[in-house]
This record gives structure tokens, C-alpha cells and sequence, in this order.
């Protein structure tokens, strides 16, 4: 399956939460051999798996997945170890002759991989504990207003309460003396060893999608066959060893159940706050893909948006 004769082709299927990326890839599947790898940052743990939507037993059962429950809750997983894990699993599934899918909406995964990583200040542990200090006492909106003034381009596309991002953020700036935006900008383009056709399911309406995301959370507080996104997280919270800090509870849904969990806040504010989040995140993935010059944009809307990529597909296996 080679690619103007010289690089394989892989394809990348990029949107926000609730864009039907899950079901654009398997009715892919369903036409040409595939393997999936998973772009997603929360799809890596195990044991979540309501909240964070993961493809069904069924679904990953009739297509090879990738990159699905491969850590712990308690553990953390890096863009860097994202990358080295793809760019391997990419070549084995070409070396099998199949079509690697990269599905998911972690943006800041597909960036990672496309740009290359950075040379980077490593972790501080002293300033980040001084940087927590000063969170626990003034909030993480105030340090996000401080990367505001230092780095506005990198707290553009953080939340104010995107705790470990901010952290990170104001770390770099810190210890390079340069904005994180900057050094990012700086880094050469690292040129991938496959060929990789970018398409990106977005909105023509986003009220629409804004209902799919209500819907889709409505059904995971429901008492389904497999539990509900509440069972999940007491379940998670039974274990003892994990609180609400980690990256993991932190995930869109699971921060707002325990919160509920710990008694801080009734059912309908649950709902709302969850669906809230979600939204929320919706937006700062749109705002990602718009910042991606080569992908092919798609409605999510329309009725059969895989129909439209295995076109392209087709056209760029031959």
C-alpha cells in the first residue's frame, strides 16, 4: 500500500467530542483492511470507559485497536511516548499491509506527532510546587491571567482551570526565559515517514452538535447494561489510591462525578456542568483544527461523511 511509490499512507480522522469519529472509522473498516490507532488522552486508561466513551467490546472487537487501556488511572501518559508508540505501531501495520487509522481528539497528540517534539525545559519539581502554592491560595484563573501576560498565545488555547497545562506553561516560560509558543515555533517541521491524509469532521452547525453532546452525556448517567459514568467513578474512587488531582479524574465527566460523589454538588448541577465542560472542550478542539492548514474538512452533520474519505482514500492509494 505505498504512496507515490515511496511513503505509506495512513489517515488521520481528527474532530471534536460527539463528531462521529468512532463510527466514520469503522464504516472505513468495513471497505479496507484497517487498524486504528486511538489519538485520545483518555482513552489510554483502563476502567473508564462510559465517561470517556471508548468504543464497545463489539466495535474493538471487529477492528484492531491500538493505544485503548494501555495504563492505569494513577499513571500519566506523555505526547513523547504518544509519538514513539505510533510512529512503531504505523509501521507494523503497514509492514501487514493494512491502512493505519489514527482516530481521536486529542489535538495536542496529532500535533505532537506532525510537528515533532520539542527540546523543552524538563519538569522542575520545586517550582512546580511553588506554582501549586501559589494555586491553592489564588486559583488557577489567576495564574492563567499571568501566562496571559507572558505567553497570550499558548493561554489562547488553554481553559483557565487547565491546571497542568498552565502549570507546564508558566514552567517553560520560567526556565527558558522565553515564551512556550515561541520555542514551540521554533522547532524544525519534522518530517513524518508515512504519508498522512488529515480529515477533520466539523460542525456546519454548532447547536447541533452542542445537542449531541447533551444527549450523548444524558445516556452516560443512565443506568445502562454496563453501569453508568456514577457507578464507573465510585468504582474508581473505591480503589482508594486515586483523587481528583490526577490527569485522569481530571477527564471531562469524571471530575464532575466525583465532585457530585463527594457531596459538593447536586444531580442537576452535575448535568449541567458536565455538559458545560463538554461543550467546552468541543470548542478548544475546533480551535485546534482550525490551526491545521492540511486537513480535509468534513461535515459531521452530513449523513455520510465516510463515504466522502474512502473517495479520498481511495484516490490517494492509487
Amino acid at each position: 500500500m505505498t504512496h507515490h511509490a515511496s511513503r505509506p499512507l495512513a489517515v488521520a480522522i481528527m474532530g471534536p467530542t460527539a463528531s462521529g469519529k468512532t463510527a466514520a472509522a469503522l464504516a472505513i473498516a468495513e471497505r479496507i483492511d484497517c487498524e486504528i490507532i486511538s489519538v485520545d488522552s483518555a482513552l489510554v486508561y483502563r476502567g473508564m470507559d462510559i465517561g470517556t466513551a471508548k468504543p464497545t467490546r463489539a466495535e474493538q472487537a471487529a477492528v484492531p485497536h491500538h493505544l485503548i487501556d494501555i495504563i492505569d488511572p494513577l499513571d500519566t501518559y506523555s505526547v513523547a511516548q504518544f509519538r514513539e508508540a505510533t510512529l512503531r505501531l504505523v509501521a507494523d501495520i503497514t509492514a501487514r499491509g493494512k491502512l493505519p487509522l489514527l482516530v481521536g481528539g486529542t489535538m495536542l497528540y496529532f500535533k505532537g506527532l506532525t510537528d515533532g517534539l520539542d527540546d523543552l525545559p524538563g519538569a522542575d519539581p520545586a517550582l512546580r510546587a511553588e506554582l501549586e502554592d501559589e494555586a491553592a491560595r489564588h486559583g488557577w484563573p489567576a495564574l492563567h491571567a499571568r501566562l496571559r501576560t507572558l505567553d497570550p498565545t499558548t493561554a489562547a488555547r488553554l481553559a483557565p482551570n487547565d491546571a497542568q497545562r498552565i502549570q507546564r506553561a508558566l514552567e517553560i516560560c520560567t526556565l527558558a526565559g522565553r515564551p512556550m509558543s515561541e520555542l514551540l515555533a521554533q522547532r524544525e517541521k519534522t518530517e513524518l515517514p508515512f504519508e498522512l491524509l488529515s480529515f477533520a469532521l466539523e460542525p456546519s452547525d454548532r447547536a447541533v452538535l452542542h445537542e449531541r453532546i447533551a444527549r450523548r452525556f444524558d445516556l452516560m448517567l443512565k443506568e445502562g447494561e454496563d453501569g453508568s459514568l456514577l457507578t464507573e467513578v465510585e468504582m474508581l474512587r473505591r480503589r482508594g489510591d486515586l483523587h481528583p488531582a490526577l490527569p485522569s479524574m481530571r477527564c471531562v465527566g469524571y471530575r464532575q462525578a466525583w465532585e457530585y460523589l463527594d457531596g459538593y454538588i447536586d444531580f442537576a448541577t452535575l448535568r449541567e456542568t458536565g455538559i458545560v465542560a463538554t461543550r467546552q472542550l468541543a470548542k478548544r478542539q475546533l480551535t485546534w483544527l482550525r490551526a491545521m492548514p492540511q486537513r480535509v474538512v468534513l461535515d459531521c452533520l452530513a449523513p455520510h461523511p465516510a463515504a466522502a474519505m474512502l473517495a479520498r482514500i481511495e484516490a490517494g492509494r492509487g
